[in-house]
């Protein structure tokens, strides 16, 4: 008995009682804690209700058969990543092709001997708690970048804001209309650069946690945007309007078929695409998005005439990287072509930066059509 296993516990889904009663009692002798369904619709409710550490299911069963349950759990994000070992009395390639397409991790052919139960449980528990660890360094080390980052990047909007509106408190009855409305205008566009930089942490956050968690992605990719042109240049024009820099902006969007992605995750793509390419670049400068459909993909891409980014840049696009920031005004934390690219890829898309240093760059995302069928 390993008293390692105490704390794992297996969900068995099989119909034939005796082979059922026989795994239970092997896996309990070793330590696990088993739990026994004797179809695939008890299967599917244990596993909801207990969330094992590992399934192992037969496929061959009246009502609800293995295929059935494991897409079944795989649609839910509580059960999506649990490790699924199908069990099967059919050696056919195809069969086994198959279940690993649907997301099983294991194949087990009946009969089979307890030593090849066991090695097979152990490889997809270590391989889960490998996955397992993996997230949690993410995790800290997304804490910590919050922690590290965070105040300063929150510093210069909350001067700015503190600072006027303290000259407000101070000598309001003193100052022209004008000069009043001024400092209210320079107050809103501060706290509307502060919003933004704690919107991007909580949405930057909650990708980075939940990236590896199947249920989230197949939840997402899910979604559709039925008419992305329109989403495309109104959030486009809201942008350049914001930098007041309607003049400076070349738009063009062919007509597009539905994109498969969720509306609110398109507009924030657009979103820090224009942004950036606004930030680093000056009044007068043409920053030019063009929208094109090609192979069943849409391809956004946003040039700006601005500074630039060199290969190394490129390759260093990340988190918390702000490019040349002893040069240059701060600009916020360097998470929105992150941002874009997370959302991109968790889309079955891609980002990509071409740019010359003091030049030009542009930054293209390429996201997925809907199928026709959805």
């Amino acid at each position: 008995m390993n008293q390692g296993n105490a704390l794992k516990k297996i969900l068995v889904v099989e119909d034939e009682q005796s082979l059922r009663n026989d795994i239970i009692e092997m896996l309990s002798y070793e330590g696990f804690t088993v739990i026994g369904a004797e179809n695939g619709r008890v299967g599917i409710e244990q596993a909801r209700e207990n969330l094992p550490d590992l399934i192992i299911c037969d496929i061959m069963m009246p009502e609800v058969d293995g295929y059935a349950v494991l897409e079944e759990l795989r649609k839910e994000t509580r059960t999506a990543a649990i490790p699924f070992i199908f069990l099967t009395a059919r050696t056919d390639k195809l069969d086994r092709r198959h279940g690993m397409e649907q997301g099983a991790d294991d194949y087990l052919t009946k009969p089979f001997a307890v030593k090849e139960l066991l090695k097979t449980i152990e490889t997809r528990l270590l391989k889960r708690e490998m996955v397992k660890q993996d997230a949690e360094r993410r995790n800290e080390a997304l804490r910590n970048n919050i922690i590290l980052s965070m105040p300063h990047e929150l510093r210069t909007p909350l001067t700015v804001i503190l600072g006027f509106s303290d000259i407000l408190i101070t000598d309001h009855s003193e100052m022209e209309p004008a000069r009043i409305g001024e400092m209210a205008q320079h107050i809103n566009k501060a706290a509307l650069r502060l919003y933004h930089l704690v919107e991007n942490y909580l949405v930057y956050a909650q990708i980075e946690i939940a990236i590896n968690d199947a249920g989230f992605t197949e939840t997402v990719k899910s979604n559709i945007t039925t008419d992305p042109k329109i989403v495309i240049e109104n959030q486009a024009i809201q942008k350049a309007q914001e930098h007041d820099r309607e003049a400076d902006l070349q738009l063009e969007v062919s007509e597009l078929d539905s994109v498969q992605i969720l509306e609110d995750y398109l507009k924030k793509i657009v979103e820090e695409l224009i942004d950036n390419a606004f930030k680093f670049s000056e009044h007068g400068q043409v920053v030019r998005a063009v929208v094109t459909q090609e192979d069943n993909k849409v391809f956004i891409r946003v040039t700006d005439q601005g500074r630039g980014m060199t290969s190394e840049q490129i390759d260093d696009v990340g988190a918390y990287m702000q490019f040349n920031r002893r040069f240059y005004e701060q600009q916020g934390s360097g998470l929105g072509l992150t941002i874009a690219k997370r959302i991109a890829e968790i889309h079955g898309g891609e980002l990509s930066i071409d740019s010359v240093p003091n030049q030009q760059t542009t930054v293209t995302i390429v996201l997925p059509l809907a199928d026709k069928a959805t």
